[in-house]
């Protein structure tokens, strides 16, 4: 059996290896174009901002690497130029002899990727505008900051990637701007979450302009559809297409997008021709509708999954479910699932929640607390996403949010999960439980909630109750307009100043205390409402600059 893998990286260095694990006898073949068949292309921007010191460290695997451990014949600088699908054949290019030669197979893998997409704009193709996709891309940048000593930088696309590359141009060392034509950073990310992320980047000394397109490059600028930006590079993030030609030509079915179409098997239309990672549709995992989510993890189970049928084992992949968590400077930001956005455009009947928890015991020292959101379907209570944001611990819960997603969870099965505790690791209700314990409330109908983009809309003509139950100080650091002030340790003693006719609204710093509140009035007879993630939520998404825990230190 012969198998020629077109494209290594994530998707097609997995299935080589795996075809090899499990068939000693196969003909393996790897062909890739670029100089490098197997490299971390999430750990480029950490080269670039000097957190990882050794380019050989960016190197997972070599054409020799492959051959010693595995007996397969991986070729660098081997173009697939046409396949034959009929002769069972592909076109191949020497890249360094412009020698032509064709190359047989029984089975064909493609893993060509994704390419960054260029705007046809003015200016694009300055030699002081870059693309990131793999290591060449990323010593091309490394030799201009080290060569040509730019102050100045502009990302253009607020991403994973862009971020990523904010941060690493920041720890260059230069100035760093991030445009981003959507309202927000990260697009898994819904607006309210990201706003925590806009506060934190901008005091780390980076410049967002938000709601603003590129409309052109010029010499040490870039101008938008508001504004200038002085700028010595650019960094073009503005997402990535699926390289799908070759597949095109040959006549393996792609959707509109340019993403070749394949089964749970991985296997395109043409008999014995697969394909994985970036370059595939895939099901989104909760709408079950076709989807382009383009990232590591997904890729390199394709690859094996697409080896494991070649091999005569029934494997089928069961859809993305886009994990994916980001380091920005100290902050964690993780999301899983499909966001507000995803759920409303698909029609699904959701309800959500939020809370403010630390990272472990708030008595050890170091603890520091965390935003999380969780979205679940109404009727079937199933989880369908979740959004963390913080410092310590935010990647561990978020996989266990991941876990309980691809296993079918109920947003009320969180509270029984029995996950490790010891004060310097988490705390004895952790943040999932409690993210479980507020699902329950509100399924129950014990809790009724409103939310941040609620606010503004409750009547101030005294129809209803608005109540803030923080303490005076931390009113001092700012409060919302028409709610009155009755802390929550004085309210048993001034519940009858409140009207028992009217529903209250009542909201605290994260929304714990407001919910104690809501028990105590609700006891009492009084129909009450909580506001969901508090007076923080509400602040940050609304302005933006919530004042730092670290100045109001009685805001908690």
């Amino acid at each position: 059996m012969k198998t020629l893998i077109i494209g290594g990286v994530a998707g097609g260095a997995s299935a080589a290896a795996r075809l090899r694990r499990l068939d000693e006898s196969a003909e393996i073949i790897v062909l890739e174009r670029g100089d490098f068949v197997s490299f971390a292309n999430c750990g480029l921007p950490y080269y670039i901002g000097g957190k990882i010191t050794e380019r050989e460290n960016l190197t997972l695997q070599t054409p020799e690497s492959f051959k010693a451990r595995f007996n397969i014949d991986v070729r660098v600088k081997n173009e697939a130029l046409k396949i034959n699908a009929d002769a069972k054949t592909v076109t191949v290019k020497n890249l360094e002899t412009d020698a032509v030669y064709e190359e047989s197979y029984d089975y064909l893998i493609l893993s060509p990727g994704a390419e960054p997409v260029k705007p046809n704009i003015s200016g694009i193709d300055s030699d002081f505008v870059f693309t990131l996709r793999n290591i060449p891309d990323t010593i091309k940048i490394k030799q201009y900051i080290e060569k040509a000593k730019p102050e100045s930088a502009v990302v253009v696309g607020g991403g994973y990637i862009g971020v990523e590359m904010a941060e690493n141009l920041k720890e260059a060392g230069l100035d760093v701007s991030v445009v981003e034509l959507a309202d927000h950073l990260i697009a898994p990310l819904d607006f309210d979450m990201a706003a925590d992320v806009h506060r934190y980047i901008k005091n780390k000394g980076i410049n967002l302009y938000l709601n603003n397109g590129v409309k052109a490059i010029e010499s040490c600028a870039v101008i938008l559809q508001n504004g200038r930006i002085n700028a010595d590079m650019v960094i073009m993030s503005v997402g990535v297409r699926p390289e799908t030609v070759l597949a095109k030509e040959c006549g393996i079915k792609v959707n509109n997008r340019g993403s070749i179409i394949v089964n749970r098997n991985m296997k395109t239309n043409i008999p014995d021709i697969y394909a994985v990672g970036d370059a595939v549709e895939v099901e989104d995992f909760i709408t079950k509708k076709p989807a382009f989510i383009p990232l590591a993890g997904p890729a390199n189970k394709q690859g094996r999954i697409a080896a494991d049928n070649i091999s005569g084992l029934c494997s089928e992949y069961k859809g993305t479910q886009g994990s994916a968590v980001l380091k920005l400077f100290d902050m964690t930001v993780a999301t899983t699932g499909i966001n507000e956005k995803i759920a409303q455009t698909s029609g699904i009947d959701y309800d959500k929640t939020y809370i403010y928890a630390g990272s472990h015991a708030s008595y050890y020292p170091g603890a520091v607390n965390m935003s999380i959101k969780a979205l679940w379907d109404k009727k079937t209570l199933k989880i369908l996403g979740a959004q963390i944001v913080g410092f310590d611990g935010v990647d561990k819960r978020m996989d266990v949010l991941a876990t309980a997603i691809r296993f079918g969870a109920k947003i009320i099965d969180l509270a029984e999960l029995e996950l490790c505790y010891a004060p310097p690791f988490g705390s004895a209700k952790d943040p999932v439980n409690m993210l479980g314990f507020v699902g329950e409330n509100i399924v129950s109908g014990r809790i009724k909630q409103f939310f941040w983009n609620d606010v503004e809309k409750l009547p101030r003509d005294g129809s209803v109750t608005l109540l803030d139950v923080r303490t005076a100080t931390e009113v001092q650091c700012g409060k919302i307009d028409g709610f009155i002030n009755i802390p929550l340790d004085s309210l048993r003693e001034h519940i009858s100043e409140i009207p028992k006719d009217k529903p209250v609204y009542v909201h605290c710093h994260s929304g714990l205390r407001s919910y104690i509140a809501c028990c105590m009035l609700q006891g009492n007879g009084y129909e009450c409402f909580n506001l969901a993630g508090g007076w923080r939520l509400y602040e940050s998404a609304i302005n933006e600059k919530t004042v730092p825990e670290y100045i109001c230190t009685e805001c908690k």
